[in-house]
């Protein structure tokens, strides 16, 4: 039986690669000359912004973010923590959503049963896995999620026939 999983990942590779970017356009920009500003990776799981004003903390976040959207990465994935100042700093820690938690799991397999759909949708840890006899059964399932609404961006894998 034809079937595919509907997962949430991240290239850590171009988030990488925006996070160096970021730190590029801030060292160079006129209004952050002689501020120590800068952005770093932590533990593959979030990006730490860090510079002398909670002003500056938002001017950063639309640099990361115009440079991630450029690099293919959705802004659904980002989740904001609380501006943490003192000491002079303000840091801010932005968490990359990377997986499709058990709520949103149960979201996605009630938007497909209510589709009327032909196929069967099961959460395996943090993917589904939907299987169908018909592999147009399955495209008009990736069709209907591409045009939903949902909290984070999902990829379609492991295609089989």
């Amino acid at each position: 039986m034809p079937s595919f999983d509907i997962v949430s990942e991240l290239n850590w590779h171009e988030v990488t690669n925006a996070v160096d970017q970021s730190n590029r356009e801030v060292s160079t920009r006129y209004d952050f000359k002689g501020i120590d500003a800068s952005f770093t990776v932590k533990d593959k799981q979030a990006v730490v912004l860090e510079a002398k004003a909670e002003m500056q903390l938002r001017q950063m976040m639309d640099i990361l973010g115009q440079k991630l959207v450029n690099r293919g990465i959705d802004l659904k994935t980002l989740d904001r923590g609380p501006v943490v100042e003192g000491n002079l700093r303000a840091t801010q820690e932005i968490k990359l959503k990377e997986g499709i938690d058990q709520a949103e799991a149960k979201k996605i397999v009630k938007m497909i049963k209510d589709s009327k759909i032909k196929v069967q949708a099961q959460v395996q840890g943090e993917q589904l896995r939907v299987t169908g006899k018909k592999r147009d059964d399955l495209q008009q399932v990736m069709q209907l999620l591409r045009g939903a609404d949902l909290e984070l961006p999902v990829q379609f894998n492991n295609f089989r026939d």
